[in-house]
Protein backbone atom coordinates (compact mmCIF):
# COMPACT_ATOMS: atom_id res chain seq x y z
CA UNK A 1 0.00 0.00 0.00
CA UNK A 2 1.39 3.42 -0.98
CA UNK A 3 1.86 6.09 1.63
CA UNK A 4 -0.39 9.13 1.21
CA UNK A 5 2.47 11.55 1.82
CA UNK A 6 6.09 10.87 0.95
CA UNK A 7 8.29 10.38 3.99
CA UNK A 8 11.62 12.01 3.29
CA UNK A 9 14.09 12.61 6.08
CA UNK A 10 17.47 14.32 6.08
CA UNK A 11 20.28 13.12 8.31
CA UNK A 12 24.01 13.50 8.51
CA UNK A 13 25.80 10.49 7.09
CA UNK A 14 28.04 10.42 10.16
CA UNK A 15 25.08 9.71 12.46
CA UNK A 16 24.53 6.03 13.27
CA UNK A 17 21.92 4.32 11.09
CA UNK A 18 18.45 4.11 12.56
CA UNK A 19 15.93 1.29 12.02
CA UNK A 20 13.39 3.84 10.76
CA UNK A 21 15.72 5.29 8.08
CA UNK A 22 14.16 3.19 5.35
CA UNK A 23 16.15 3.54 2.14
CA UNK A 24 19.40 5.38 2.90
CA UNK A 25 20.47 7.58 0.00
CA UNK A 26 23.78 9.44 -0.09
CA UNK A 27 23.20 12.72 -1.92
CA UNK A 28 26.73 14.15 -1.84
CA UNK A 29 28.90 14.07 -4.96
CA UNK A 30 32.03 13.15 -2.98
CA UNK A 31 32.36 10.31 -0.52
CA UNK A 32 32.29 11.67 3.07
CA UNK A 33 35.73 12.08 4.62
CA UNK A 34 36.72 9.59 7.28
CA UNK A 35 33.74 7.29 6.70
CA UNK A 36 34.36 3.70 5.68
CA UNK A 37 31.95 2.39 3.09
CA UNK A 38 31.23 -0.63 5.27
CA UNK A 39 30.11 1.67 8.11
CA UNK A 40 27.92 3.95 5.99
CA UNK A 41 25.02 1.57 5.31
CA UNK A 42 24.20 3.35 2.04
CA UNK A 43 21.52 1.79 -0.16
CA UNK A 44 21.87 4.19 -3.08
CA UNK A 45 24.22 6.92 -4.29
CA UNK A 46 22.58 8.70 -7.25
CA UNK A 47 25.30 11.15 -8.29
CA UNK A 48 22.97 12.61 -10.93
CA UNK A 49 21.05 14.25 -8.04
CA UNK A 50 24.05 15.97 -6.55
CA UNK A 51 24.93 19.59 -7.33
CA UNK A 52 27.52 19.96 -10.07
CA UNK A 53 31.12 20.59 -9.09
CA UNK A 54 30.85 24.10 -10.52
CA UNK A 55 27.74 24.88 -8.48
CA UNK A 56 29.28 23.49 -5.28
CA UNK A 57 32.40 25.61 -5.77
CA UNK A 58 30.33 28.71 -6.49
CA UNK A 59 28.11 28.21 -3.43
CA UNK A 60 31.05 27.73 -1.09
CA UNK A 61 32.67 30.90 -2.37
CA UNK A 62 32.14 34.41 -1.06
CA UNK A 63 28.77 36.14 -1.43
CA UNK A 64 26.79 33.15 -2.69
CA UNK A 65 23.22 33.53 -1.39
CA UNK A 66 21.26 30.39 -0.60
CA UNK A 67 18.23 31.44 -2.65
CA UNK A 68 20.38 31.80 -5.78
CA UNK A 69 22.00 28.43 -5.06
CA UNK A 70 18.53 26.90 -4.69
CA UNK A 71 17.40 28.37 -8.02
CA UNK A 72 20.50 27.13 -9.85
CA UNK A 73 20.29 23.69 -8.25
CA UNK A 74 16.63 23.32 -9.17
CA UNK A 75 17.62 24.11 -12.77
CA UNK A 76 20.21 21.32 -12.61
CA UNK A 77 17.58 18.93 -11.24
CA UNK A 78 15.51 19.54 -14.38
CA UNK A 79 18.22 17.95 -16.57
CA UNK A 80 17.19 14.52 -17.92
CA UNK A 81 19.48 12.33 -15.78
CA UNK A 82 18.71 14.25 -12.59
CA UNK A 83 14.97 14.34 -13.33
CA UNK A 84 14.94 10.56 -13.86
CA UNK A 85 16.80 9.98 -10.57
CA UNK A 86 14.42 12.36 -8.79
CA UNK A 87 11.39 10.51 -10.18
CA UNK A 88 12.85 7.22 -9.01
CA UNK A 89 13.30 8.56 -5.46
CA UNK A 90 9.76 10.00 -5.53
CA UNK A 91 8.43 6.52 -6.29
CA UNK A 92 10.48 5.05 -3.46
CA UNK A 93 9.31 7.75 -1.04
CA UNK A 94 5.69 7.03 -1.94
CA UNK A 95 6.18 3.43 -0.73
CA UNK A 96 8.62 3.78 2.16
CA UNK A 97 10.75 6.19 4.11
CA UNK A 98 13.69 7.68 2.24
CA UNK A 99 16.53 9.19 4.24
CA UNK A 100 18.77 11.63 2.40
CA UNK A 101 22.28 11.46 3.82
CA UNK A 102 24.83 14.23 3.64
CA UNK A 103 28.12 15.21 5.22
CA UNK A 104 26.97 18.84 5.24
CA UNK A 105 27.13 20.37 8.71
CA UNK A 106 23.93 22.41 8.23
CA UNK A 107 21.55 20.56 5.91
CA UNK A 108 18.95 23.36 6.25
CA UNK A 109 20.92 25.58 3.87
CA UNK A 110 22.21 22.91 1.52
CA UNK A 111 21.10 20.90 -1.46
CA UNK A 112 19.42 18.38 0.84
CA UNK A 113 16.67 20.81 1.81
CA UNK A 114 16.04 21.51 -1.88
CA UNK A 115 15.89 17.78 -2.63
CA UNK A 116 13.58 17.13 0.29
CA UNK A 117 11.13 19.80 -0.94
CA UNK A 118 11.29 18.41 -4.48
CA UNK A 119 10.58 14.88 -3.28
CA UNK A 120 7.70 15.92 -1.04
CA UNK A 121 6.09 18.05 -3.75
CA UNK A 122 3.00 16.42 -5.27
CA UNK A 123 3.50 15.37 -8.86
CA UNK A 124 1.15 16.47 -11.61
Amino acid sequence: MAASTPTVRVRRVYDPPSPDDGVRVLVDRLWPRGLRKTDAHIDEWPKALTPSTELRHWYHGPDAPYEEFRRRYEAELAAPDAAAALDRLRLLAARETVTLLTATKDPTFSHTSVLQRQLERPTA
